[in-house]
């Protein structure tokens, strides 16, 4: 059965093997799901064009013997820097976690960095020996870390790194490969709209300066674009990072931005479809066409940004794979094993860190419909509404 449900925001999902229990919070009211319940709830509107589709599971195991059983605890961020915290990176993992019978919980912080904290001291009161953190900030990530291997509890990094950590594994994708295919598809974006030899003007939206992934990102479109800076090609604009990777936040900055240039900003690099989104809402508003763009993270709102020529491309982290490597390393750790890697990466504060890095994919109007085909998002999704004319 589906259920729409408005400004309700998931924030613990427990489960007991192949049983789970969700806890929905109503602003301070907790809703707990009773037995033989399946529903699937709608975030709608962080920023006015946002939406975000909400996991639920199953409800049938008993709360009190949920906790005291508990594993593996997945902690989660927040819900407004990117739908794919509760949308693609929850389910995923609870499947992967699923397969191996072992028991979890997950939790999302909802931005607040004490509550993660509070969220993972709860964990290990309720027996968990593994933590996968998908870190606030660095600051306050480490702590818990450290905090956990002072009790003997181990820690993955999920996505992004935490300087300064503990943790035994990092998994993510390649995150300067991400913004590679960023800087790439910004530059294919000005050969295809032919300001590419009209020396444009090109600022960049970055990610929040709290998240390490925010500079991997950076550092990979710059490879692409900074050679072009310096030979003349292209003019390099304004370039800011986004407190939080706040979208409206972001798109003041844009706005800002075109203040700043007189509105002589041809192109885009941009860190992910959300602030992607908040910089197609500012360009309307101004009633300014198109520029090239770039994004991340294949959202439903970003391939419709594509296919309707506001945004040039997004990049493609099938974060499926990415939670099967996260529940089996979670899985060693639990028996004692050591993780599969595919090598090491530099994480500041810290020693070399060994690491599973996935390869990610770049995603245009040419090659949308594979993230159909691979089950990734449904079509319905994507071609909706004002949109379903785009979908040939």
């Amino acid at each position: 059965m589906l259920e729409d449900r408005a400004s309700v925001v998931p924030t613990r999902l427990w489960s007991r093997s192949h049983r789970s229990n969700v806890h929905a919070i109503y602003g301070l009211k907790e809703d707990v799901l009773r037995k033989g319940t399946r529903k699937t709830g709608a975030i709608l509107g962080i920023a006015a064009t946002a939406a975000l589709a909400v996991f639920v599971a199953t409800a049938t195991a008993g709360h009190a013997q949920t906790r005291a059983s508990t594993q593996v605890c997945f902690l989660m961020p927040d819900t407004k820097t990117s739908v794919r915290w509760v949308q693609f990176d929850a389910p995923s993992l609870v499947a992967a976690l699923k397969n191996y019978k072992v028991t979890y919980v997950v939790e999302n912080s909802l931005g607040d960095p004490q509550k993660q904290k509070a969220q993972a001291d709860q964990c290990i009161s309720n027996g968990a020996k593994v933590l996968i953190i998908a870190p606030i900030d660095s600051g306050s990530a480490s702590a818990i870390e450290k905090s956990a291997a002072a009790k003997g509890v181990k820690s993955i990094d999920y996505d992004r790194q935490v300087e300064g950590g503990v943790a035994s594994l990092y998994v993510s994708f390649d995150g300067h490969q991400v913004g590679v295919l960023q800087g790439n598809g910004v530059v294919n974006g000005l050969k295809a709209s032919g300001a590419y030899s009209k020396h444009p003007v090109v600022a960049e939206l970055n990610g929040g300066r709290e998240d390490a992934n925010s500079f991997l990102f950076k550092g990979g479109y710059d490879s692409v674009l900074g050679p072009l800076y310096k030979n003349g090609t292209f003019k390099k604009g304004p370039d800011q990072f986004t407190p939080g990777w706040d979208n409206p936040t972001g798109g003041k900055i844009f706005a800002q931005m075109l203040v700043k240039t007189g509105n002589k900003i041809d192109a885009l690099a941009v860190a992910n479809d959300g602030l992607a989104n908040a910089a197609v809402v500012v360009l309307k508003t101004h009633k300014l066409k198109p520029i090239p763009m770039s994004g991340q993270d294949a959202t439903p709102q970003g391939v419709q940004n594509i296919i309707s020529g506001w945004q040039t491309m997004t990049v493609f982290k099938d974060v499926r794979k990415l939670a099967k490597v996260a529940a089996a390393a979670a899985v060693d750790l639990l028996n004692g094993k050591t993780p599969k890697t595919t090598g090491t990466v530099k994480t500041a504060g810290r020693s070399v860190e060994p690491a599973y890095l996935i390869a990610p994919q770049s995603i245009t109007k040419a090659n949308y419909k594979l993230l159909f085909t691979s089950g990734f998002l449904k079509k319905g999704d994507v071609c909706n509404g004002s949109y379903a004319q785009y979908c040939k």
